[in-house]
């Protein structure tokens, strides 16, 4: 399985976003309470940051997004940037390159889910 390529940087400061898995079922009821279940077992974990990058960095992550994953098809192993454990991820979006600094720095916002 692929590798998130260690040469980018961790999230940049304060951009960092974690929910917990969405799991739950509710149905509306005639009356009384909506009746709640838990959807599986387990469920994926989406995560939302942003890399400050620069233009050789882009390069890198595009042709990791593009050719490694397959435009986000495959799943990758990944160091959670919260916890620091091992897990496996893969895209939901595909990068999107924001020139900040006249070509020297990019905001690459980066949305993931971690796989159970």
């Amino acid at each position: 399985m692929a590798t998130w390529p260690a040469t980018l940087p961790p999230p940049a400061v304060n951009t960092f976003k974690e929910r917990p898995p969405k799991n739950v079922i509710r149905s509306t009821m005639d009356k009384g309470p909506d009746k709640t279940r838990r959807r599986t077992t387990a469920n994926v974990r989406p995560i939302g940051f942003t890399l400050k990058l620069t233009p050789e960095q882009v390069e890198t992550l595009d042709n990791f997004f593009v050719l490694t994953t397959f435009s986000g098809a495959d799943e990758f192993d990944y160091t959670h940037p919260r916890t620091g454990e091992a897990c496996t991820a893969r895209f939901v979006e595909e990068p999107d390159y924001s020139d900040v600094d006249g070509g020297i720095i990019y905001n690459v916002p980066i949305s993931l889910e971690i796989l159970p």
